[in-house]
């Protein structure tokens, strides 16, 4: 098993009107840098993107009434790592949670580092919904 860290954040709106605002892969790059630093390719059954080390191929999980928005990266050497990403109730909000897997090799410097990562980037997400 892998060391798992679940990063989320709260925000002041309708659990399913952040779902439905965040679930398309082309909204991504619009928050969540780790992934991808510039727009989304749809190339089909996957997306094509430029992340911060290398070109990455993403598949997405469909929209559905679950607020599940996990995404499978594959790495350029074939590697894949998937990432649970969720949206759920939490009172009159919503509760946006990365689970983020420390992977094999990966020291724990790097996995503190893809921590902050994602932290600044649920940041950058609760961004688009401050008005």
């Amino acid at each position: 098993m892998l060391e798992a860290k679940t990063i989320s954040v709260s925000i002041n709106r309708d659990w399913r009107d952040v779902y439905d605002a965040i679930w398309r892969p082309e909204v991504f790059p619009r928050w969540a840098s780790g992934l991808a630093t510039s727009a989304l390719e749809d190339c089909g059954d996957h997306w094509k993107g430029h992340g911060p080390d290398a070109t990455v191929s993403i598949r997405f999980t469909g929209h559905n009434a679950f607020g599940v928005m996990d995404h499978t990266v594959q790495l350029d050497s074939g590697e894949e790592i998937h990432v649970p990403l969720r949206v759920f109730q939490n009172g009159a909000g919503a509760e946006v949670a990365l689970t983020l897997f420390r992977q094999p090799g990966m020291s724990a410097e790097k996995f503190e580092a893809d921590i902050a990562w994602v932290r600044r980037d649920l940041a950058a997400l609760c961004t688009l919904f401050s008005s």
